[in-house]
C-alpha cells in the first residue's frame, strides 16, 4: 500500500528514531512536513531525500 504521507510516529517508526527526534529534524529543516490544519505530515519522498543525505555527510 503506498502511503501519501506520513504522520510524525510513522515518520519516526520508519527511520526507528523517536518522535522527538523527528521534531528535531522538522525545526533544524532537516526533514520537510507539509501541515494540514494542525497536523504535521511528512512525505515519503522527504523521508527518502533524508536518508539519502545521511549517506552523503558519511562519505
Amino acid at each position: 500500500m503506498d502511503v501519501a504521507l506520513y504522520t510524525v510516529d510513522e515518520a519516526a517508526a520508519r527511520l526507528r528514531v523517536s518522535r522527538w527526534m523527528v521534531y528535531n529534524l522538522i525545526r533544524a529543516n532537516q526533514l520537510r512536513t507539509v501541515k494540514i490544519g494542525r497536523r504535521r505530515l511528512v512525505p515519503p519522498a522527504a523521508l527518502d531525500e533524508y536518508v539519502e543525505q545521511l549517506g552523503k555527510e558519511v562519505v
